[in-house]
């Protein structure tokens, strides 16, 4: 057995909206509590705790997230992991079944049109981001993600000519 195995973990940057669905969130949880104390009494309290379990359990970890690739010979697998908790497989498919594999901004992807596209980069604008264009479900999709040096080397060995790293 020669497989190759190798993992790596991305970091997703805060989208600009995370913060302000946070404040917002918070915010009315606390007006509920106090504007609904005139007409529902204690129940405004007891609302306003269950709102905010089910912004604790369901919002806010969904805000904190970080992407595994695991990279098993040519097949890929990217999970998703929320709040450094709870994983949540996204992805798994075979590489060789890509059209392309290029950097995101590469004029080679010019030519290619996708109908879906799923993004499992970091977000950093100063990471180098690929974007994979393979068939899923009978749609053209691009999947973007940000590989380190050597998860690449380990794609080219099997792409060949399909990979890219202009």
């Amino acid at each position: 057995m020669n497989d190759a195995l190798y993992e790596q973990l991305i970091a997703r940057r805060p989208k600009p909206y995370d913060l302000p669905l946070r404040i917002l969130i918070i915010f009315v949880i606390v007006a509920v509590a106090v504007f609904g104390t005139p007409f529902l009494g204690f129940l405004s309290f007891f609302i306003a705790v269950i709102l905010a379990i089910l912004a604790y359990y369901f919002v806010f970890p969904k805000l904190n997230v970080e992407f595994e690739y695991i990279l098993l010979n040519h097949d890929l697998q990217i999970d998703a992991i929320y709040n450094k908790a709870k994983r949540k497989k996204k992805l798994n498919i075979d590489i060789q079944g890509a059209e392309i594999i290029a950097p995101k901004k590469s004029p080679r992807m010019n030519s290619y049109k996708p109908e879906k596209t799923m993004d499992f980069s970091s977000g950093n604008p100063n990471a180098k981001t690929y974007a994979i264009m393979i068939s899923m479900n009978q749609n053209n999709t691009c999947i973007y993600f940000d590989p380190d040096e050597k998860m690449i080397d380990h794609m080219k060995q099997w792409m060949g000519m399909k990979m890219f790293t202009d």
